[in-house]
This record gives structure tokens, C-alpha cells and sequence, in this order.
């Protein structure tokens, strides 16, 4: 992995250090919302079996995203192999963040590394039907929707019966954008 620098971001590979930053991320509930219903998850209750990624700063495929001119913690970014010429996208950023297009930033930084550097034929990524806001920085992208999936979740979150929404974008469509 390598460093990767946008106009306002620095993503750098994650590492322990970076760990109190992510589970202060998961301490706020509406970070969590779309992710386990908005509650937050502490050191000691973090759930290993969790079907979302909660990084603790040892994972490969994940970067810190910092502010390049302060070095303030803005979230994380990940590019994580899924497959045969195949990664998913995802991200996390503090609320305070939100609504400045760094969610955008950071990942067309990583995608743009995921299909130049590394190959990759195609991005992936997906939210919940009703996370507007994951929905738009996925379509700022290129993304383009490809299915919803309902599910019969054990612990379903207020909006989760409209379903999982997952998008992608192929490196062909990614070089005429």
C-alpha cells in the first residue's frame, strides 16, 4: 500500500496508533446509524463477527485519512480485495466532516489507485438503501446501481427493509469518466 494525497486528504495505510481515532469514530451514533442503528461500540463490545469493518489500525487494505495541512483525523478509506480482479469500497468519516465532498475525494483517490495500480477490473460498493448520503458520494464516482438485496437481518436497523443497495463501476467506465 502507499500513501496517497488528494487536494485536502492524506491517506496513509492505517496502523495501531490510528486506533483511538476509529473507535471514537464508532462512538458516535449517527456515524453508526446506517452501520448497527446508531449505537456506539466500545473498545470491550466490539463484535469480531460484525458483518461491517471496525479496523483497530492492523488491517491491510485500509487507510487513515487525515487533513493534509493540519493532520486532523477525517476517517478511514478502504479498497479491500473482493474477488477475481474485484475490490469494495468503503469509508467512514467524522460527522464534522460530512457534507464537504472528502467522502468523494478520498475514495476517487482509491479507486483511481485500486484501477491503476493495482489492476482491478472493478469497484464495488454498497450501503443501505435509505444512507442518501453513501448513495451520493457512490454516484458522484461513476458508480451506477446494480441490485438491492433484502435481507431477513436477525437485528434489523430502522430503514433495513428497504433493503442493501450495491454499486459499481468497471475500470473501462472509470476511464471514460
Amino acid at each position: 500500500m502507499t500513501v496517497l494525497q488528494t487536494g485536502r486528504l492524506t491517506l496513509s495505510p492505517c496502523r495501531p496508533a490510528d486506533r483511538d481515532d476509529f473507535i471514537a469514530l464508532e462512538q458516535d451514533p449517527e456515524v453508526m446509524r446506517f452501520l448497527n442503528g446508531g449505537h456506539p461500540v466500545g473498545r470491550e463490545e466490539a463484535d469480531l463477527d460484525a458483518d461491517f469493518l471496525m479496523p483497530r489500525g492492523t488491517e491491510p487494505y485500509v487507510w487513515t485519512a487525515r487533513r493534509t495541512l493540519s493532520d486532523a483525523f477525517v476517517g478511514w478509506f478502504c479498497l479491500w480485495p473482493d474477488g477475481e480482479g474485484s475490490a469494495e469500497l468503503g469509508y467512514r468519516l467524522r460527522r464534522t466532516e460530512w457534507g464537504q465532498g472528502l467522502a468523494a475525494e478520498g475514495a476517487r483517490a482509491l479507486a483511481n489507485w485500486g484501477f491503476g495500480s493495482c489492476g482491478y477490473d472493478r469497484i464495488v460498493a454498497g450501503t443501505m438503501a435509505v444512507n442518501q448520503g453513501s448513495r451520493r458520494v457512490m454516484e458522484k464516482l461513476g458508480m451506477v446501481h446494480a441490485r438491492t438485496v433484502h435481507g431477513d437481518w436477525p437485528d434489523p436497523i430502522p430503514g433495513s427493509e428497504e433493503g442493501e443497495v450495491w454499486y459499481e463501476v468497471t475500470r473501462t467506465e472509470w476511464s471514460r469518466g
